[in-house]
């Protein structure tokens, strides 16, 4: 069986397309699924759609949460949740073309543990966006040596690297590069991303901003050790600059005043509240970790009403 498990945030103008769409490629396709859809806390009429659709169609299933904890909980909810034998993430604005699947689940069938959805195009994006996401593949393959040049959160996975994602024990998580961290035997397939079928996009820049800074430092020390060679060659320029100092002053051409000083005192001390910042992000990341606290916390699930209610139908008749 395949699970497909779609996280959704204020989606109430795509869940029933999303929904029929679905549901007719796989029947079409004769796949055995579970469709799974995961509220991240909706203030929408988002999660009365699902509950209702769960209620029509017993191939489809609702997770709520209590709040909005993010997508990489909304992933993850769902993963610890399917039953399946494969799972794939699929967006719920169907930029994601389903279709592809099939595809997906054909490599599966093949032997292929992972099966990733690359980007040929990222659709029509800003220039802004698309060259801070240029940098942020970049530093994470310079520093990690995962490539997630056009990766997606679209991908295929075998119940083998469910459960292994599912046994990681870090809360602070980034399913588009763990995915690829875990290993298994990969294949990769190209999709053009599709313009949204109705709404807006909830990703702003600033989000966005905090998402990258997030599973950055969560994935990689590189910002630490940039400040590290900063410090170096600040030393260094301390060095030369002591040294012209002491010639300056021997030769007696010391120059009155103090700009030199003033000046290295301001870069010092830039460069040490810089530093500063940078370390308590990390303690504050290490603080998140250790506090052990849920990734979410699901407040209704459909199978457990639909479980309840059968229970009472078979009380009933007896």
């Amino acid at each position: 069986m395949l699970s497909i498990i779609v996280p959704a945030y204020n989606e109430e103008e795509n869940i029933e397309n999303t929904c029929s769409v679905i549901c007719g490629i796989m029947k079409e396709n004769g796949i055995d699924f579970e469709l799974i859809f995961v509220d991240d806390g909706s203030k929408d009429r988002t999660w009365e759609l699902i509950d209702r659709l769960s209620r029509e169609n017993k191939s489809v299933r609702g997770l709520k949460f209590s709040r909005n904890f993010g997508k990489e909980g909304a992933v993850f909810a769902g993963l610890k949740r399917c039953l399946g034998d494969c799972a794939v993430v699929i967006d719920c604005d169907l930029q994601h073309p389903p279709l592809l699947m099939v595809e997906m689940y054909e490599l599966w069938k093949q032997g292929y543990q992972v099966v990733e959805a690359v980007k040929a195009s990222r659709g029509k994006e800003g220039f802004v966006y698309k060259f801070f996401a240029k940098c942020f593949y970049g530093l994470m393959k310079s520093s990690s040596d995962i490539d997630m040049k056009g990766a997606s959160d679209y991908k295929l996975l075998d119940r083998q690297v469910v459960d292994a994602l599912n046994d990681l024990p870090e809360r602070i998580t980034f399913f588009r590069a763990l995915s690829s961290w875990v290993g298994f035997k990969t294949a990769k397939v190209e999709f053009n991303v599709a313009p949204r079928n109705a709404g807006k996009s909830k990703w702003s820049f600033r989000k966005l901003f905090r998402f990258a800074m997030s599973n950055l430092t969560s994935f990689t020390n590189v910002p630490m050790q940039i400040v590290t060679v900063t410090g170096f060659l600040f030393f260094v320029a301390a060095i030369v600059i002591g040294i012209q100092t002491l010639v300056n002053f021997f030769t007696g051409n010391a120059l009155e005043g103090f700009s030199t000083v003033i000046l290295l005192i301001l870069l010092t001390g830039s460069l040490i509240m810089i530093a500063l910042g940078i370390i308590g992000y990390y303690i504050s990341k290490i603080y998140e970790e250790i506090k052990c606290r849920p990734r979410y916390i699901i407040s209704y699930d459909t199978v457990q009403r639909r479980d309840k209610e059968e229970r009472n139908t078979v009380n009933d008749k007896n």
